[in-house]
């Protein structure tokens, strides 16, 4: 029969390219059986499909040479990390060849002179902080998964965290990238000083979603590490007088590192895993941490203790010690991964809106989840308003995940018509697709196309994510 033909087809192509890739990699690290490929079929969202190939380079030329190959064969290519990524960013929709990074995973050098660290990108965010931290340095961008996140990750999603309030994103870090462009061209962009001329290309890089290019190598900025820090709780009857903290706060000109707001729904699951000491009985709870200079430090606590107590606070708690301090982050950084007490699937909604919109926003959150019978928990960087709804669910339930489908879409354009918009820090790729529209007009989509087709002319890098193919609003059926 024909489709068998095609099918047999297909596997010697596949064939052919493994033989190929085995002639660039040792072929130790050039990954083929069905289990592997099951392996790398899905991340951290609710999308999957199958590769082709998977392939271990252990250096940029080899990574040069993979993609020329891709480049010369017309074969789907795409970069992955630990896939900690939560909205389909390195599903391959497409097939082809998957190049897996955990083989490039040293930290170059590390430059306090320059406060610079260069290294590969296969390198655990937690390792690479922790390095330099013995060297009284930090590198600031902390996302929740950064146990298991790679650097390389963090770049191509513009990860951000709990200190992005104070320090910035990924983006706000990257000094230098070097870069595989679609026909195993390699250039370097950026570099230790400050300042380049030409375009900013680190800038248009980081946060692509891999549509552009494979990042080999960062050369990112480092910070002292602060000499002083004061970590607290506060404890809130309602969410909306959490809300109300955060704008209060930064309204009195203070700019803490961390300001991370919990609900009861969340609270509940992490003390069903971690013991972190959460009061069941409050509606939220709200992180904030200070950091800085020991001097005006204490004055500077007690003006924020001051600002909570006006807006209602319960009572707010500081850690006395470090052990004190890491039992609250244990908490706010396990969140995501303790919600399975509840359910056992999630979505997260990652939205942003203007920080004053926040009591609003939540409120509308709840109801939503309420009109499609579904538990939400709020978990999110309430001081640059950025939203992380978590629609908990079962996804063997056919119907209930599309309800969880059509409740991620409302959030996000409630999110948008806020003011706000859809991704805060974990991207667009296949589960935004459509959502695009709330933000940007077909004009708008039409020259990030072309900015991508200029990078890659065939569309072999990374295809179906980001931008999508066809007008959203008609996707949306709007």
């Amino acid at each position: 029969m024909p489709v068998e033909r095609t099918r047999d087809k297909d596997k010697m192509e596949a064939k052919e390219l493994i033989d190929r890739l085995k002639e660039i990699v040792d072929p130790e690290f050039v990954l083929s059986s069905e289990m592997d490929l099951a392996l790398y079929s899905y991340d951290a969202s609710l999308e999957k499909a199958v590769p082709d190939v998977v392939v271990l380079p252990a250096s940029t030329e080899e990574v040069a040479r993979i993609m020329t190959l891709a480049h010369e064969e017309k074969v789907p290519i795409l970069g992955r990390g630990s896939g900690t990524n939560l909205t389909g960013g390195t599903i391959p929709v497409a097939g082809g060849i998957v190049v897996h990074f955990s083989r490039m995973n040293h930290i170059l050098e590390i430059d306090t002179a320059n406060r610079t660290a260069t290294v590969e990108p296969g390198v655990i965010t937690l390792d690479l902080q922790t390095e330099v931290m013995k060297q009284g340095f930090i590198y600031q961008p902390d996302p929740a998964s950064q146990k298991v996140s790679t650097l390389g990750g963090n770049v191509g999603e513009n990860s951000g965290g709990p200190h992005c309030l104070k320090y910035g994103v990924t983006s706000n870090h990257i000094l230098g990238l070097e870069i595989v462009l679609n026909d195993g061209t390699v250039i370097m962009t950026g570099g230790k000083s400050r300042e380049n001329p030409g375009y900013d290309l680190a800038g248009l890089l980081v946060g692509s979603e891999g549509t552009l290019g494979l990042v080999t190598k960062m050369i990112l900025k480092l910070e002292r590490a602060p000499e002083a820090v004061k970590t607290m709780l506060a404890i809130y009857e309602t969410i909306e007088d959490g809300a109300n903290t955060v704008s209060a706060i930064i309204a009195e000109g203070i700019v803490p590192a961390t300001l991370e707001m919990m609900d009861n729904t969340v609270m509940r699951a992490v003390e069903e895993t971690i013991k972190v000491g959460y009061p069941l009985d409050a509606a939220a709870v709200l992180i904030i941490e200070l950091d800085g200079m020991p001097e005006g430090m204490d004055e500077k606590a007690a003006k924020v203790m001051e600002i909570c107590k006006r807006n209602n606070v319960r009572e707010v708690k500081l850690a006395k010690n470090e052990a004190e301090r890491n039992i609250l982050w244990a908490g706010r950084k396990g969140a995501f991964g303790a919600v399975g007490q509840v359910r056992p699937s999630y979505l997260c909604c990652d939205g942003t809106v203007p920080r004053t919109k926040l009591p609003e926003v939540l409120s509308q959150v709840i109801e939503i989840g309420r009109k499609y019978h579904l538990p939400i928990g709020n978990v999110f960087h309430a001081g640059d308003g950025n939203l992380h709804p978590l629609i908990m669910f079962d996804e063997r339930d056919e119907n209930e995940l599309q309800r969880v489908h059509k409740a991620s879409t409302e959030i996000l354009k409630l999110c948008a018509d806020a003011g706000g918009t859809i991704s805060g820090e974990h991207g667009v790729g296949l589960e935004k697709l459509r959502e695009t529209c709330f933000i940007f007009n077909e004009s708008d989509l039409d020259l990030e196309r072309s900015i991508r087709k200029a990078f890659d002319p065939d569309e072999i890098l990374n295809p179906g994510k980001m931008i999508p193919d066809e007008p959203c609003r008609q996707a949306l059926g709007l």
